[in-house]
């Protein structure tokens, strides 16, 4: 569906980020892969979409707090492969403290990274697709985009901000053959959740398992992780034609967590 398209996902270098590409590229996208992390490894990971799904891949090392770096992060893509059709929002990064002793610094990067990095891609991205008339944007928001937990105040106001972000481009966008879409995910099996599960279990002396469904019980009545993969095959489905006329939604995909 997706053939002579091309996505961008920030943030995709591993995670969530590289399994939307991945399942992007699988449909037929060209990839504009970003991120950070190890030379060799990105360009394994670049090498092996173009040799897996015979598609063409790049990638761009913008730092995601600089508006500078996106604006020319964009132009590039659209230089390099004749349009940006997919824009997947979904570099973040997290920091746990009580409101009073949440560092600034901390407070900042957060927000300038979960939020204000989406802005900016945005901004940059829409009067491409306003040309040519169509256009995909997919802000990866979260169950926090929705609820609150405590120590989260600034990934909390981030996702929150995120979500109303999604709507006001949805409804700018509406009749230019854009959409804007959210996907809202909960607990998600990552290799940071799966050390923590392990650290639980070292701790306390209990099977894996029953740590992983203490884990998620804390927040979601279904005792089972979204996959990576899970998130990538939804952001496939509002890329689509089938998704046509969905604009403005944030998807949960969360087992549950915020139906209660």
């Amino acid at each position: 569906m997706l053939k002579g398209k091309t996505a961008l996902v920030t943030g995709s270098t591993s995670g969530i980020g590289l399994a939307t590409a991945r399942a992007l590229a699988g449909d037929g996208a060209n990839i504009m892969l970003n991120g950070f992390g190890d030379a060799a490894a990105i360009e394994k990971e670049r090498a092996g979409l173009e040799k897996e799904f015979g598609i063409k891949a790049r990638y761009s090392p913008a730092d995601m707090t600089k508006p500078a770096e996106i604006a020319a992060m964009i132009a590039a893509t659209e230089k390099e492969f004749g349009s940006l059709d997919v824009l997947v929002n979904n570099a973040g990064i997290q920091h746990v403290a009580n409101v009073e002793d949440f560092p600034i610094e901390k407070w900042d990067a957060i927000i300038a990274i979960n939020l204000s990095s989406s802005f900016h891609t945005i901004r940059a991205a829409v009067p491409g697709m306003k040309k040519r008339g169509w256009g995909r944007i997919i802000n990866i928001a979260s169950a926090h985009g929705l609820v609150a937990s405590a120590q989260k105040v600034a990934y909390v106001s981030a996702k929150h901000g995120l979500v109303g972000m999604t709507k006001v481009v949805a409804i700018e966008t509406a009749n230019h053959g854009i959409t804007c879409n959210a996907i809202c995910p909960g607990w998600v099996l990552t290799p940071l959740v799966q050390a923590q599960i392990d650290a639980r279990a070292k701790a306390s002396g209990k099977p894996v398992r029953e740590e992983e469904v203490a884990l998620l019980s804390e927040k979601q009545p279904m005792h089972k992780f979204t996959t990576p993969e899970n998130i990538g095959a939804l952001a496939v489905f509002l890329a689509s034609d089938a998704a046509a006329s969905i604009t403005g939604s944030a998807y949960s995909i969360d087992g549950g967590w915020v139906a209660q």
